[in-house]
């Protein structure tokens, strides 16, 4: 599969997004183009706004598309990943927290597809890193193969530390997202005792899942995030596993 020419459905539809979500109603069974929408604009897709356009139009002269195309058949034969379309869409221009907090890019996977929502990054290893962290994601999802109601903050967790886990690997520390970062090792132990230790099997489908993992009101912010990067360093430290393993390691093992 591999790149889907958004660029050409942009081109047409800008100022439409619902008709480019027609476009994409194959991928989402059950799903109305206004759904599928709403569901990308969470995770960080344009608005039909003067400034996402200029964003596109950069995309457009920087031929986005050819090098995550490029990137996309790297690490599919590095990793032997599937063979799945990956979106590329404009990122939305007001901010916000996306999967890896960073107001230039964003991105979501699924097991069987990718999106990621991008601006003008003028560091190439900046979109490697986004999709190194995402296919990272897709490689697990789809190894790991339940329900998405089935995943626990726990599966959660370990699968945000491994995806920026491999872009540390693959890319480099200076490449890794702040989340990674912001509270230091004793930080992280005391709030996970305080906040996380005793919901690790709440479901994805519970209101407080996306509270701990995201963070937000009297729970520091990206707490998840920053937990799970911190049991897989440690847990690598100790395990040296190989990035194919980390698809299909269980994620209770990460805290035994």
């Amino acid at each position: 599969m591999g790149i889907v020419r958004t660029n050409q459905w942009l081109q047409e539809e800008f100022d439409r997004p619902i008709k480019i979500c027609e476009k994409l109603l194959p991928y989402f069974k059950g799903y109305t183009a206004n759904e599928i929408y709403n569901q990308l604009i969470s995770f960080g897709m344009y608005r039909p706004l003067r400034s996402s356009k200029y964003v596109f139009d950069l995309m457009v002269k920087e031929n986005v598309w050819n090098q995550v195309e490029r990137l996309f058949q790297l690490y599919k034969k590095k990793w032997s990943g599937p063979d799945i379309p990956i979106f590329l869409f404009p990122i939305a221009q007001s901010g916000g927290f996306f999967f890896r907090m960073e107001k230039n890019k964003s991105g979501v996977s699924y097991p069987d597809k990718m999106f990621l929502f991008l601006s003008h990054l003028s560091d190439p290893k900046e979109l490697e890193a986004l999709f190194v962290h995402e296919y990272h994601h897709v490689c697990r999802l789809s190894n790991l193969n339940k329900k998405i109601n089935h995943y626990t903050l726990l599966d959660s967790i370990v699968i945000e530390g491994l995806a920026e886990y491999a872009v540390l690997k693959n890319c480099g520390k200076n490449y890794t997202a702040n989340w990674c970062h912001i509270y230091s090792d004793q930080e992280i132990k005391g709030l996970w005792k305080k906040y996380l230790k005793n919901q690790l099997d709440c479901k994805k489908n519970e209101r407080v899942h996306d509270q701990l993992l995201y963070g937000g009101g009297r729970i520091p912010k990206l707490l998840g995030y920053a937990a799970g990067y911190k049991i897989v360093e440690e847990y690598y430290e100790s395990h040296h596993y190989s990035t194919k393993q980390s698809f299909t390691i269980p994620a209770s093992k990460f805290i035994e």
